[in-house]
């Protein structure tokens, strides 16, 4: 089979394509996938340049989610079977034509979504909802402000948000990236790229600020949303697409009576799965109902994953993207 690997640390333009062995055996508590998309994440990057919280040993495949083919099931193995069509949500090497992944990491796909869909799905959609709902406790009637909505993360906390009837303010970078988050839901946009957003949100919330802020962005726009959250305020920190990992300053914290709340989803997925497959039920049923709606800015061949984070990177992604095999 044909596999991206990572054999050193660095940009995306070190990985290489490569053929690897293929005779490693299943174990009793895994299956085999033939993948056939792969969704390419902002961790991905992370994990490539040795800034992820995880480092696999060298060579890695990086990639953490793929929708695909079981070709064979362990003998301890009782969710899926031969033939099932699966979305596997993994630590790392999810890029290549090949997959094994544990029973506990994978969920049986609707029939009715495509291949392309379900390797973007999975990973932002819960990511989003288990944030929202199970962390942060989002109410109806709230309010969400959402930070990087143009991101895939972003754009399906915005879609989450309104399901679970927030009112919803998005931050993007651009005009563009507003009008999108405005399409799939978002009450209000600030572009954070033209200047400070504080009065423009104390403004439309009448001075008492938002309730849930998800942020995947961090760094100086973390700094300003801690002046405009509300009393008794939650503020989820789910990564740092800026770069700066922010100190929080506890007065701010004290004083509104706020929560700073961390989430990682990998951490959820590998101890209390139960929570992630719960979580994905509903969102594919709210998905089936049209609720939900992937947005998909490139799709590219496995053997362009280089090219995919670097666009990725460059904040060229509006929504997913998503890598096919040639198995597709």
């Amino acid at each position: 089979m044909q596999a991206v690997l990572c054999h050193q640390f660095g940009p995306p333009d070190i990985l290489r394509y490569e053929r690897l062995d293929t005779t490693v055996s299943c174990p009793a508590n895994a299956v085999r996938i033939e993948v056939h998309t792969v969704g390419v994440n902002f961790a991905d990057i992370l994990m490539v340049n040795g800034e992820y919280q995880r480092k696999p040993p060298f060579p890695f495949s990086p990639g953490l989610e793929a929708f695909g083919i079981v070709v064979e099931s362990g003998s301890a193995v009782s969710r899926a079977q031969v033939g099932d069509r699966v979305i596997a949500m993994v630590d790392h090497g999810a890029m290549r034509e090949e997959l094994i992944a544990l029973e506990r990491d994978i969920v049986i796909c609707p029939p009715a979504m495509d291949a392309i869909t379900a390797a973007a799905f999975a990973s932002v959609y819960s990511t989003a909802d288990v944030a929202l709902q199970h962390r942060a406790k989002l109410q109806p009637g709230e309010w969400l402000m959402v930070h990087g909505a143009g991101s895939g993360v972003g754009l399906a906390a915005v879609e989450v948000g309104k399901a679970l009837g927030a009112t919803i303010i998005a931050t993007a970078g651009s005009e563009e990236k507003c009008a999108l988050a405005r399409s799939r839901g978002a009450d209000y946009t600030v572009n954070y790229s033209t200047g400070p957003l504080r009065d423009q949100v104390l403004e439309w919330t009448h001075g008492k600020g938002v309730n849930v802020v998800f942020d995947p962005v961090g760094g100086d726009l973390f700094k300003e949303t801690l002046r405009c959250i509300a009393w008794e305020g939650r503020l989820i920190v789910i990564g740092f697409a800026a770069g700066e990992r922010q100190k929080i300053p506890a007065n701010i914290l004290l004083v509104k009576n706020a929560t700073a709340i961390g989430f990682a989803w990998t951490s959820y997925r590998r101890t209390q799965p139960k929570i992630v497959y719960d979580s994905l039920e509903q969102l594919f049923q709210a998905w089936a109902a049209g609720q939900l709606q992937p947005t998909i800015s490139h799709t590219l061949p496995l053997q362009e994953a280089s090219q995919a984070m670097t666009l990725l990177q460059q904040r060229k992604v509006r929504g997913k993207i998503v890598l096919t095999t040639d198995k597709m």
